[in-house]
């Protein structure tokens, strides 16, 4: 066994040993047979700087993905640069400690580095040359972690809400073939890799229909593909999850599974329906006048960083909905990721405003690692479906 690994768990084995308490039940002894659930791990966590987190990723958690480390910024900022550090030490944590292992995300037009795509006098590289960076890229992260990562994102947000593809710098240079190279490309580096494609406000009927277009034209060129990430940022009163759930079946009826992947709930009014990073908005709010401070109330509504008890309770209410929808479509969800691990975790408290004093309580687990009463309704509810 790992010297680092006996250490960490040891403390964990003692208590097992000598405790004639029952065993725990967690999340993911309560989904067994359903589907897998995991969490996005940040840099923090996958070096067991938080030991409560570690303690409840191996009581409630199967799986894993990364927020950040596998990004293509991340690890390869320069065409002959590669950072596999904290990336390595990733695929290690969920290996030592069996947990399965996701990749995100192969190629997405955001925290991405200009250099695959642009020149150094900054004009758009040819399409010959975008499509040996993208290949060299894929090549080589996939096939560092052949046979250890399970399953990635290929392509990372490429439709928009209207159903047209986003004009990104891939789209611009090689228009739809992007998508179909990348595809290609994963599965030629590692064959028994599980493929992906990933993408926010699935609930968009246009967005859903593209996306099932773009799977059939990959089906038809034989190319794999075994899953669509539904990325499941939503809010209180967004999507209508009549339509999610319909829009899920859309892909199932393809022969695909589904997989939630970046899960969160935020518990604001909702400012925005979009997940782009890229849309964020930094400032401030000059409070001094009676407009000031009629915005800052409504971007930063708990100033005392307290969710009040009937938001609370509403915020559950429909968490539980959301469960129910998904266990009863477990046939062809594959895996729940929660996009973070407690709220204090989230990229939601600064987004889609970033302004001092805003929080978000959006996860299963609060800033004190306590699940909510959502997590006590899937542990008592699950193996009714």
């Amino acid at each position: 066994m790992n010297i680092k690994k006996a250490f960490f768990l040891l403390p964990l084995l003692a208590v097992a040993a000598c405790s004639s308490e029952p065993k725990v039940v967690g999340l993911k002894d309560a989904l067994e047979g359903k589907f897998k659930i995991g969490y996005a791990i940040n840099a923090q966590q996958i070096n067991h700087l938080v030991p409560k987190a570690d303690s409840l990723t191996l009581i409630h958690f199967d799986c894993l993905e990364p927020e950040n480390c596998l990004k293509s910024e991340e690890i390869h900022p320069a065409k002959d640069v590669w950072n596999w550090e904290l990336a390595d030490k990733y695929v290690d944590y969920c290996t030592e400690n069996g947990l399965d292992c996701y990749g995100h995300c192969l190629i997405w037009h955001s925290q991405c580095p200009k250099w695959i795509w642009q020149n150094e006098d900054g004009s758009d590289c040819t399409p010959e040359q975008l499509k040996a960076n993208m290949q060299d890229h894929i090549y080589t992260t996939v096939g560092r972690y052949k046979g250890r990562i399970k399953g990635w994102d290929v392509v990372n947000e490429a439709i928009m809400e209207d159903g047209s593809f986003r004009n990104s710098p891939f789209y611009r240079i090689l228009g739809e073939e992007y998508l179909y190279l990348a595809f290609q490309y994963a599965h030629e580096a590692d064959p028994d890799l599980e493929l992906y494609y990933n993408d926010y406000n699935m609930h968009f009927v246009e967005k859903n229909k593209t996306v099932v277009k773009f799977v059939k034209e990959l089906q038809a060129r034989g190319l794999r593909i075994d899953a669509v990430g539904f990325q499941g940022h939503i809010g209180l009163d967004y999507p209508d999850l009549a339509v999610w759930e319909q829009n899920m079946k859309n892909i199932g009826d393809l022969g695909l599974k589904v997989a939630v992947t970046e899960l969160d709930m935020s518990a604001l009014p909702t400012l925005s329906m979009t997940a782009d990073v890229g849309s964020v908005i930094n400032g401030t709010i000059d409070r001094s006048t009676p407009e000031g401070q009629e915005l800052y109330s409504r971007v930063v509504p708990y100033p005392d960083g307290k969710l009040p008890q009937e938001v609370s309770d509403r915020w559950n209410a429909r968490f539980i909905e959301v469960f129910d929808l998904l266990l009863r479509n477990h046939e062809i969800v594959d895996r729940v990721n929660v996009w973070g691990l407690t709220d204090g975790d989230s990229w939601k408290n600064g987004f889609p405003v970033q302004v001092e004093g805003r929080i978000d309580f959006p996860l299963l687990f609060d800033r004190n690692y306590e699940q909510k009463p959502v997590v006590d309704w899937i542990i008592a509810n699950a193996d009714k479906y």
